[in-house]
């Protein structure tokens, strides 16, 4: 892995098993080591977790606060996982990865090929694995969906990386320019957003569920991105009406985030309360 003196690691394990019970090893946490400057970075592999993580950059908080520097490059990003979302440096559109494909959904609603020099200021991602799956019969809007999924899940302390192939008779979603500095808060941004709505498509849904107890560090709840079949359009998901699909959940049992160590993260206020900001930004 690649040295980021830019960069604090902050790993948090939950290593809980699908049966809620933990299990680790008792010599494991001897060989975990890490530095918090001039820092090394180190692979979730190195406790045993395999691709079982969630990775993040930077903090929500910091995001609706407007710290939209890119600070990590997405060829880097995509060491960490396959699957996921974030944005992109200057708050430049909606990210969505699935199968190893990087998107950049922008305010045309269409999706661009990214490359690997481009940059993130906030993602999370994962390597996705099936550990759940089940059928879904509509109509179902976003509201139901989650309320579906949420009585599938073994507990609601967990992350949750979450999939859904399905065919839609309407889709609403949505993309947020590029932001310029002096940068102004997202809840200000979103209100010049683009929306776009689809009807009679077919596509994708990338997101996550986050626990409660994370506020401040992700969306607690669901946070979701749409992109079509073949792969062209998209956008950050405000409704929709499925009408059948399948659902597959990625049950992760370990967080794994970076934080910027310069510029406006330093900063911003973190540990606000955003609450109501973020009610505005997820509508």
């Amino acid at each position: 892995m690649k040295k980021h003196s830019f960069l604090i690691l902050v790993i948090v394990f939950a290593s809980l098993l699908l049966s809620g019970c933990a299990e680790f090893d008792g010599d494991a946490g001897n060989d975990l080591e890490v530095e918090l400057s001039g820092v090394d970075e180190v692979p979730p592999e190195s406790a045993g977790l395999g691709n079982d993580v969630l990775y993040q950059v930077s903090t929500l908080d910091a995001l609706l606060q407007s710290v939209y520097d890119g600070v990590l490059p997405i060829e880097e990003l995509e060491t960490h996982g396959d699957f996921g979302l974030g944005t992109f440096d200057g708050l430049e559109g909606e990210m969505l990865a699935l199968d190893g494909d990087y998107y950049q959904i922008k305010t045309d609603g269409l999706a661009y090929p990214v490359s690997g020099e481009m940059t993130t200021p906030f993602a999370t991602v994962t390597f996705f694995e099936t550990d759940e799956s089940y059928g879904l019969e509509g109509p179902m809007n976003l509201t139901e969906l989650e309320a579906f999924l949420d009585s599938k899940l073994p507990s609601e302390n967990l992350f949750y990386a979450v999939r859904v192939e399905g065919n839609f008779s309407f889709m609403k979603a949505r993309s947020v320019p590029k932001q310029e500095k002096p940068y102004p808060r997202l809840v200000d941004v979103v209100s010049t957003q683009a929306v776009f709505e689809f009807e009679n498509i077919s596509g994708t849904l990338v997101g996550f569920r986050a626990p409660d107890y994370v506020k401040g560090v992700n969306v607690p709840g669901y946070h979701i991105h749409f992109i079509t079949t073949d792969r062209s359009a998209g956008g950050h998901i405000l409704d929709f009406e499925l009408e059948e699909g399948d659902a597959a959940v990625d049950i992760t049992r370990a967080f794994f985030m970076e934080l910027p160590t310069s510029g406006d993260f330093y900063e911003v206020e973190l540990g606000q309360d955003l609450q109501s900001d973020l009610e505005r930004v997820e509508k």
